[in-house]
């Protein structure tokens, strides 16, 4: 019998998960990593973190499943995106790595937009501080040493690729969706490139892009022998978590959409044609050859959650979280008056606004913590409802909304955004819906299924759907135009603030020295 591994790489832990080809999980595990904040906005880890994880969760996983490493067919692996490593020649880092929620290019950002070249056409017509080409520009200006020391500058994923294989690949998915690169007008800009003083930059990128779900070689020998697996198990080019969650979710289809709830919320669509709404992309040949991704979301979501827990006792406790969520459900919609924003690291879409931040209104002595977390819940469903708003008034409608991720647990909160979108949502039985994305991954690249809606049908379930509840209708039409009438009215006095925190601080100096040499 033939097995598949699929890695979850997510922002606070690695998980992974062995699958059997009818999608039955036979073993998993995960492995957590720590997370620093040397400044606001700005939110790095160290690589080596991730290998280490990686290598013990494998273990754990063929420990575990009781089954010889020659019968595991293929692996792959879905990561955060953009999270940019800076690497020297053996693939070591250089400096810890810029993650994917780090705003701090936002004026490397401005100034690529400011060309309205294109390519960016097909990214939304704004370029986000979250991606490659900003950061890679931020760290050449701040950190020039590192920058010249670098032999590599690529992402979370293809820094698996690397030490996984020993190959230097891009993945097609990460670099249509993060790195401006175009099919339809042959891949990379290099007048852009020029433009913006980033020819040394796209020095240091691999040479061969790879879609994802395309075989990249077998598995290093060493690293077969270190976790129990096969010389002979194939590696198979790996991408963005969120879009592996739409194979997880079957959300592979025109017309479906998938919305994947973990520290961030990513809302994906595919569609036929190019649909150039005020999300990211339209994205051609992301994720499927001729087929247009639309991407999207809120970048702190279930890290509002943590950051509220944080503030408790409790924090941490499993428990606690569970008991609040029960305390939240006895909360009226509305919250009793709150209002909150979930724009923490800055808003995705469709504002589009690094320099957004969160808020809550309305607090009364009556307000506790249950109060906050129901508030914040329905802000952040209010943020999905912005997103499906603004596809709405480009002529994209969803026929069916998926929903997976660890967000997807509570009950509480999946109904409070079937009640806001006003749309009924669809579970799938597998909860890591990540993993089981990045396990089909594996199975196409091994080809051991035709394409992805054939692997889908065969390892995805379906489970329960949440339908809205009319009786709140009025209730969240009022609180979500209080949530967008807010964002308006706070906006010049965020930026205001970033502004002035910035000039104060300094906050544009890097305090980032590396690693040692």
């Amino acid at each position: 019998m033939k097995y598949l591994i699929g890695i979850d790489v997510g922002t606070h832990a690695l998980r992974c998960c062995l699958f059997d080809l009818d999608g039955n999980k036979v073993s998993d595990a995960s492995v957590s990593y720590e997370t620093s904040m040397p400044r606001e906005s700005w939110v790095e880890q160290n690589p080596d973190n991730w290998w280490a994880a990686l290598i013990e969760a494998l273990r754990q996983v063929m420990r575990g499943s009781g089954i010889k490493g020659e019968e595991v067919a293929a692996l792959s692996y879905a990561c955060t995106s953009c999270t940019v490593v800076v690497l020297d020649r053996q693939g070591q880092p250089l400096r810890p790595a810029v993650m994917w929620m780090d705003e701090r290019a936002y004026r490397e950002a401005e100034l690529i937009t400011a060309t309205r070249h294109p390519h960016l056409r097909y990214c939304g017509g704004e370029v986000s501080p979250q991606w490659m080409l900003p950061k890679a520009l931020w760290l050449s200006k701040h950190e020039p040493e590192i920058f010249q020391r670098a032999y590599r500058i690529v992402e979370q994923t293809d820094y698996f690729t690397y030490h996984l294989t020993g190959r230097w690949t891009i993945s097609q998915n990460n670099a249509t969706s993060k790195w401006n690169y175009v099919s339809l007008l042959g891949g990379f800009a290099s007048d852009l490139i020029t433009a913006i003083g980033a020819v040394e930059i796209a020095a240091k990128w691999p040479e061969v892009i790879m879609a994802a779900a395309s075989p990249v070689g077998r598995l290093r020998p060493e690293i077969a022998e270190m976790v129990g697996l096969s010389p002979s198990t194939l590696v198979v080019q790996g991408g963005i978590d969120a879009h592996a969650a739409m194979a997880g979710l079957t959300a592979i289809q025109p017309g479906d959409v998938s919305i994947v709830v973990g520290t961030s919320t990513c809302l994906m669509a595919q569609s036929l044609v190019p649909v150039f709404a005020n999300v990211w992309g339209p994205y051609p040949d992301s994720v499927m050859k001729g087929v247009f991704t639309l991407g999207g979301g809120q970048t702190t979501t279930g890290a509002i959650i943590d950051w509220l827990l944080g503030l408790a006792a409790s924090a941490g406790s499993e428990d606690f979280l569970i008991n609040l969520d029960k305390q939240a459900e006895d909360i009226p919609a509305g919250s009793e008056g709150l209002v909150a924003l979930d724009f923490f690291q800055g808003n995705r879409n469709p504002y589009k606004d690094p320099q957004a931040r969160g808020a809550v209104w309305g607090l009364t002595l009556r307000h506790g913590l249950p109060h906050l977390c129901r508030a914040f819940y329905e802000a952040i469903a209010f943020g999905v409802r912005n997103i499906l708003e603004d596809l709405s008034a480009h002529d994209y409608r969803p026929n069916r909304v998926l929903a997976g991720g660890g967000g997807a647990k509570s009950r509480l909160w999946m109904q409070i955004h079937a009640d806001v979108i006003g749309l009924p949502i669809q579970f799938c039985q597998e909860a890591e819906s990540t993993a089981l994305g990045a396990a089909i991954w594996a199975g196409v690249g091994a080809g051991l299924f035709g394409d992805f809606t054939e692997a889908s049908a065969r390892m995805v379930r379906l489970a329960g759907v949440l339908s809205p509840n009319p009786e709140v209708k009025a209730i969240y039409d009022f609180y979500y135009r209080k949530y967008v009438d807010t964002y308006k009215a706070l906006r010049p006095l965020m930026h205001e603030v970033v502004a002035f925190e910035e000039e104060r601080t300094g906050r544009t100096e890097s305090p980032c020295g590396g690693f040692p040499a």
